[in-house]
């Protein structure tokens, strides 16, 4: 992968926020049988936003699991940014990540990258705080992704404690869910994991049970024997990369690297 790490201005924070951008490029085992290689781009990649959670940084996700070798193998670009602790949600003066996410965002890694911008080769997951985030936008805008990834998410903020200090209004995923659905909105195809012995599984269960009531078909698993901890994250991530439902140029195509 080619891996890029990025600071620009955003209009919409206000000030710089750091990025970071990882591309499928070439790999040793590419030209080993004797045919031309080049670092020209045919076709724009897919593309996968994921998000951090609480305590956590855009790093984290390169740092502490397989995903960019899960992305190079299935090529697919993954970015990850900086959301502080403010939970992909408009905050008080100029902490507008819920907009940054949804409009800015997308806007310049699709201007800059060879990155598609069609929303069936666009995907968002996260876990905790993340999964949250991928549960709120999902549903609060599921006209720009194809699919989720919700792992051990917080379901709602209303009860949280990390957030009762920050002045706003939470996205409420389930209300969210449930507007779109009487609109006559399709969401976006969804997987929603949680360890058996994580903090969040009770209400990440009931938060289940209520999307199902509403008629949405997701895959839900449920896994004995992890907490709310990285590793199982990291297990989590093979199982949703071959999950993901693709139609783009290099679904078929996987990469040997």
């Amino acid at each position: 992968m080619a891996q890029m790490m990025v600071n620009f201005y955003s209009h919409t924070l206000g000030h710089g926020v750091d990025i970071a951008v990882t591309i499928p490029s070439l790999s040793s085992c590419d030209g080993k049988d004797g045919q031309p290689v080049s670092h020209k781009v045919e076709h724009k990649y897919p593309v996968l936003y994921m998000l951090h959670g609480h305590g956590n940084d855009y790093r984290c996700w390169l740092r502490y699991t397989g995903v960019e070798r899960l992305a190079e193998e299935q090529r697919m670009a993954i970015v990850t940014f900086n959301s502080e602790n403010k939970a992909y949600n408009n905050c008080a003066g100029d902490d507008r990540y819920e907009d940054f996410l949804a409009y800015e965002l997308p806007e310049f890694i699709t201007s800059m990258f060879p990155v598609s911008d069609r929303p069936e080769d666009t995907y968002i997951a996260g876990l905790s705080m993340g999964g949250y985030g991928t549960l709120a936008h999902a549903f609060k805008y599921p006209h720009r992704y194809c699919a989720y990834g919700a792992m051990s998410p917080a379901p709602s903020l209303r009860k949280r404690p990390h957030f009762a200090g920050l002045d706003f209004d939470p996205i409420e995923p389930i209300e969210e869910a449930a507007a779109r659905i009487r609109e006559g909105v399709k969401l976006p195809k969804g997987y929603i994991c949680c360890g058996r012995q994580d903090f969040l599984y009770e209400s990440v269960c009931k938060f289940v049970e209520e999307l199902k009531a509403l008629g949405e078909d997701f895959e839900w698993r449920d896994v004995d024997g992890f907490e709310h901890e990285w590793r199982f994250w990291d297990l989590e991530l093979p199982r949703f990369f071959a999950w993901l439902p693709r139609t783009d140029y290099y679904a078929d195509k996987p990469h040997k690297i």
